[in-house]
């Protein structure tokens, strides 16, 4: 069996433009353009062009799809409507997150889980398990898509130059069919950035032909093609968790501060719905995992909190990646989450302890 990473359709393109290349979750995906920095503030003040094509796409259709569904995850996705998607979690029985995910609604018996490419397989194989005593067929369909992020106060103009969708009334969190530059798309107003955008779900033959038109539509307008690199920094300081960081097995949503997508009201049994209740009467009293912004006196990044002179006394905590522009988290739009003001910390900085 091969172990090269797979490509994407539009592997060749971002060759062409100079990107430096990463194996991301047995994909390669252009990690940069140029400068990280340059690409994140882009994304913030304009646009930024995204390859998502490694994201895992499964389909449920079928009478009890929905029930499948409602049984397999956490959230209760029978109050998703048509054309309407939803952020939830994919849990084990003893509570602990298999993958974060998104369920788009596609029709009256059709929906579509995009999870993340490190866990596609897995939330594949949970899905396809847990739905066996249903009515619905489980599909997998990462070969039937690639995926186009546009993100930024930019992309709704950009967009709109080559669509004659709705965009107007496309609300958040929501999809509908139509065509970009006459390539059929869902057209999802979804995305990880923290900023407005959009996500569009083409067929691969159509990725080149619809980057090319998004690059020419956004050219007047600082449009850019960004990596993965940013990618993770506009969602850090957008203060958006990523499985494998903020996110893991050995966490439950309530640990992780994200209670609130476990919906213990829905009808039935769900997996984990025991154990995730033990988490929750546990979370009443013991205030759960923040992740909250921290700005460095000095330019070099710090790696590691080692004390911080609050209520915690002296626990250990843990740093994320830094982000270019710590200022950028203060504009209008951009969420945080859990942040207030804090005496001092000690970090680790190199081999150095600061301050």
């Amino acid at each position: 069996m091969s172990t090269a990473p797979r490509l994407t359709a539009l592997d060749a393109l971002h060759r062409s433009l100079g990107a430096t290349m990463t194996d991301f979750a047995g994909w390669d995906m252009p990690l940069r353009y140029a400068s990280e920095r340059d690409e994140h503030n882009a994304v913030r003040t304009k646009a930024g062009l995204f390859d998502l094509s490694h994201m895992g796409e499964i389909t449920l259709t079928g009478p009890e799809a929905v029930k499948a569904l409602d049984y397999a995850l956490v959230g209760n996705i029978s109050t998703v409507g048509v054309g309407r998607a939803r952020y939830t979690h994919i849990c084990q029985e003893d509570g602990g997150i298999l993958d974060d995910l998104i369920v788009y609604r596609l029709g009256e018996t059709e929906y579509m889980v995009v999870a993340n490419a490190s866990n596609a397989q897995v939330v594949l194989d949970a899905l396809t398990e847990r739905a066996a005593g249903f009515d619905t067929e489980v599909r997998d369909d990462r070969d039937a898509y690639a995926l186009i992020a546009v993100q930024g106060p930019e992309s709704p103009g950009i967009l709109a130059s080559l669509t004659d969708a709705d965009l107007d009334g496309l609300k958040y969190y929501a999809g509908l069919p139509g065509t970009v530059a006459g390539v059929p798309a869902l057209i999802a107003r979804t995305g990880y950035t923290g900023e407005d955008g959009f996500e569009l779900f083409v067929s691969p033959e159509h990725a080149v032909e619809l980057w090319q038109a998004l690059t020419k539509a956004g050219e007047g307008v600082g449009l850019v093609p960004a990596g993965l690199s940013c990618r993770d920094t506009l969602r850090l300081e957008a203060g958006m968790p990523l499985y494998g960081h903020e996110l893991t097995t050995s966490l439950t949503p309530f640990d992780a501060g994200l209670g609130r997508v476990v919906k213990f009201e829905k009808e039935g049994d769900f997996v984990g719905r025991a154990a995730l209740e033990a988490a929750a009467e546990r979370a009443a009293t013991q205030a759960p995992r923040k992740l909250v912004g921290l700005v460095a006196e000095g330019r070099r990044p710090a790696r590691r909190v080692l004390r911080g002179r609050r209520r915690q006394g002296d626990r250990r905590g843990h740093l994320r990646r830094p982000v270019p522009d710590a200022g950028q988290a203060d504009r209008d739009g951009v969420r945080r989450r859990g942040v207030r003001r804090a005496r001092r910390l000690r970090c680790r900085r190199g081999h150095s302890r600061y301050p």
